[in-house]
């Protein structure tokens, strides 16, 4: 993901800190220096990272801070803060309103994928219940209007273009005020790509905002983008107020350290990420937990938002009834499958976690583990019920059942075995969480107290302890989860609602 190895590296510098037996003056001077480096080579312009820095000297002095203090914390929190404070301008941005009409105009680089977040908007939006519609004026890119017809008629949306007018201030008038008499509430205006160089189009630009008067103008940022991103995102807002950002290709792997220098450029709110090509891959941006996962500090938020819609509210007592009891079936796995699979991308899973980090799956191997998931639940399709719910291991060591699950589901039997193999280290995991003493009312703090560090590090994979830093990670892990924050927020997905 976009950002993961800026994260990944601040968190390393305030990992060096947290081991130094004395945290002076040098210690801390030594972490903002990685820090700098980290935002440096990610691509944050040169005067930001000379602010950030200079911020967290005058929070972090060890000569002022009173003993006992827990000064890595300190630095932390720090950053954390000055990163908000990059990413947040402190302004709300304007929300549309459903049954009010409002006019939306889009502006960004070229090749930004500014056309398809239209449609990403408008299908967003389509999905809350309003009327989107869709203008193309854009006329300096060839296949601009194609390009948006097709993605509109994909999404079920209205639009308006034209291929033999060539003025885009006249097609985005004709288009605003035939979509304003149809009644449409949120009306989209897609605009050329340009960038700062380009005196004409910035002028056709401020026209087309002058004849269409949007109530939000919207600046698309490509995360891909490098250090000349703060002046290219200054010049726009020079040029019209633009009100809010969105940040594209999130799912890549470019620095995205100049996405971070054109929101304090345009001094705008990120309002949504692109996270893929695909239509519903586009997640409204929320600061504190972005910024919370990008140093390894979780979003316990969201992980939980994210449990709320793949695992259905009946389902969620019968779970943990099970785990309790230890009985693990090739049913339940199955069904497992199909949770983390709904969950998304299983690096964002991982990053919502307090005490992991994006870079626990290594780059390249998501997709693969992903595809492994699909091979082995088309294997078990071709299992019978008896064998889906059977807690019995043995009934696998006959040849002739292996043989014929394979040749039903078009894998080897080594295939096959594999997937037995993998279903009897799940047992074996499960069935040390037998006794567990399920909480009344979803009190999952009470389930935190009723599992030590000591049970669950018997539990977890060793890659995945030393992760979360081995046993005083974990307790802390687990203090946390004993919390009374985490108990309402993570019981609430356990029926206490």
């Amino acid at each position: 993901m976009v950002l993961a190895e800026l994260g990944g590296r601040i968190s390393s510098a305030l990992q060096k800190m947290s081991n130094v037996t004395v945290i002076d003056q040098k210690a801390v001077q030594e972490c903002i220096n990685e820090i700098n480096r980290a935002l440096l080579q990610s691509d944050v312009s040169f005067k930001l990272v000379q602010t950030l820095a200079s911020n967290l000297k005058k929070t972090v002095n060890p000569d002022d801070l009173a003993a006992g203090h827990n000064k890595r914390k300190i630095m932390q929190q720090a950053v954390f803060n000055e990163l908000c404070g990059l990413l947040d301008p402190g302004k709300p941005s304007y929300t549309p309103k459903k049954g009010k009409q409002c006019v939306v105009m889009f502006v960004g680089l070229q090749g930004s994928g500014k056309t398809t977040t239209c449609t990403k908007y408008a299908h967003y939006y389509r999905k809350k219940g309003f009327k989107p519609s869709l203008v193309c004026a854009d006329t300096f890119r060839a296949g601009a209007f194609d390009q948006l017809k097709q993605n509109a008629t994909k999404a079920n949306i209205p639009f308006f273009g034209s291929y033999t007018e060539t003025d885009p201030v006249v097609i985005a008038q004709s288009g605003v005020e035939k979509f304003k008499k149809e009644n449409s509430d949120l009306i989209i205006v897609d605009t050329s790509g340009r960038h700062k160089q380009e005196a004409s189009l910035f002028e056709e630009m401020r026209q087309v905002s002058e004849v269409t008067k949007p109530d939000l103008i919207i600046f698309v940022m490509d995360s891909s983008i490098g250090q000349a991103a703060f002046d290219q995102a200054q010049a726009f807002k020079q040029s019209v107020p633009v009100g809010a950002v969105i940040i594209t290709k999130m799912d890549g792997h470019a620095k995205g350290g100049g996405a971070l220098s054109a929101v304090a450029a345009t001094k705008s709110p990120v309002i949504f990420l692109g996270t893929g090509e695909h239509m519903d891959e586009f997640e409204p941006f929320d600061v504190k937990p972005f910024v919370s996962r990008l140093l390894g500090m979780g979003d316990w938020s969201g992980f939980m938002d994210k449990i709320h819609d793949v695992v259905p509210m009946d389902q969620q007592p019968e779970l943990l009834q099970k785990l309790s009891e230890g009985s693990f079936t090739l049913r339940i796995m199955y069904e497992q499958f199909q949770n983390i699979l709904k969950l998304g991308p299983l690096n964002q899973v991982f990053s919502m976690i307090p005490g992991f980090s994006t870079e626990l799956m290594p780059k390249g191997r998501e997709k693969e583990s992903q595809a492994r998931i699909k091979k082995f639940m088309t294997m078990m399709d071709s299992m019978t019920n008896a064998e889906l719910d059977s807690t019995n291991q043995k009934l696998f060591a006959e040849p002739s059942r292996i043989n014929r699950i394979a040749r039903g589901s078009g894998h080897t039997v080594q295939e096959v075995q594999e997937m037995i193999d993998e279903y009897k280290r799940l047992a074996k995991v499960w069935t040390k969480m037998k006794g567990l003493k399920i909480p009344k009312k979803g009190d999952m703090s009470a389930m935190s107290r009723n599992i030590n560090a000591q049970q669950m590090s018997k539990v977890l994979p060793p890659q995945m302890l030393k992760q979360l830093g081995g046993m005083g990670g974990l307790q802390s892990l687990m203090k946390q989860m004993g919390s009374k924050d985490f108990g309402k927020e993570f019981g609430g997905a356990f029926g206490d609602k």
